[in-house]
């Protein structure tokens, strides 16, 4: 998505944007040399720059957790980009973990195609229809955040009740207001919930260990699967082909630097998107660079 609003402005001053290559690496030897794979030729190429700005974002790649025994495991295990849709899991067990927008519709078409289908909830979550953030993102132009989550909770407490006894939490803080400090956004729910309720879904905590089919819960319970897929969210590649990036980045492959001081690094080196701000984080870095870059140019 950063690249998105970075690439119209190196488009106007003119150069193109370059499809189909892949960067291998990427490092600083008085300018910045980046070496790709070019996709379509299998060749490599190497490009030379002042900057570089680094916009592959904070979710590269599918992020599954190290879980104990989980290579015993016989079953299939996939990461949620991968997960099509679940008409091949029909009569089958199978595990859901994570419990966001991915997972949550992901449990529910797997439950909507006959599969036997729980889902773990390890953290609280807001639950909202597209109506209500409809309705929050209009009240936004007019009232204040504090006001705005406490209308649009009130909304969402009405419609689904406490969930506390199906393994449900809600965060202590509102939903408008982690989707503008973390960039976590909640649940719009699809009919999740309903089926929860009707315990068509099975909600569980935690996995403690997997023994082959078996899967160990934190609760005690132990449950055979036929499949696990996990909607863990994604991780930042960042690391494994930026060299001298001078500190820019933790080893989670994010910013270091706290906002909003994080998208700036040494060398003419630059990140968007790593500050976990959502969309509007990513604009800001956006602007932020390409005036601090036409700043240097017209020294």
């Amino acid at each position: 998505m950063a690249l998105r609003m970075i690439a119209p402005i190196i488009h106007q001053m003119g150069h193109p944007p370059l499809y189909h290559r892949h960067v291998v690496c990427a490092s600083f030897d008085g300018n910045w040399v980046v070496v790709t794979k070019n996709t379509i030729l299998g060749t490599t190429e190497k490009y030379v720059a002042k900057f570089l700005v680094v916009a592959t974002g904070e979710n590269s790649e599918g992020y599954i957790p190290p879980i104990p025994g989980l290579d015993s495991f016989n079953g299939e295990v996939m990461h949620s980009s991968r997960y099509e849709n679940g008409k091949r899991f029909d009569k089958k067990n199978v595990l859901v973990v994570g419990g966001g927008n991915s997972g949550m519709e992901i449990a529910f078409d797997l439950s909507n195609c006959g599969a036997h289908t729980s889902l773990i909830v390890r953290s609280p979550v807001h639950f909202l229809t597209e109506g209500m953030v409809k309705i929050g993102m209009e009240l936004l132009k007019y009232l204040p955040l504090d006001l705005v989550d406490k209308f649009v909770l009130m909304l969402s407490k009405f419609k689904y009740g406490d969930l506390y006894e199906y393994g449900i939490q809600r965060p202590s803080k509102g939903p408008f207001y982690l989707k503008m400090t973390t960039g976590r956004s909640p649940v719009i729910d699809v009919g999740t919930i309903a089926k929860i309720r009707a315990q068509e879904i099975k909600v569980l905590p935690c996995i403690e260990k997997v023994n082959g089919d078996y899967i160990h819960f934190m609760n005690g319970d132990t449950i055979v699967y036929d499949a696990i897929v996990f909607a863990t969210g994604y991780k930042s590649t960042v690391r494994e082909w930026l060299k001298d990036d001078g500190g820019l980045f933790g080893e989670d492959g994010m910013a270091k630097k706290g906002n909003p001081n994080h998208w700036k690094g040494e060398n003419g080196l630059y990140c968007a998107g790593f500050a976990r701000a959502g969309l509007f984080g990513v604009s800001k870095d956006a602007q932020a660079i390409s005036q601090d870059i036409n700043a240097i140019l017209n020294q």
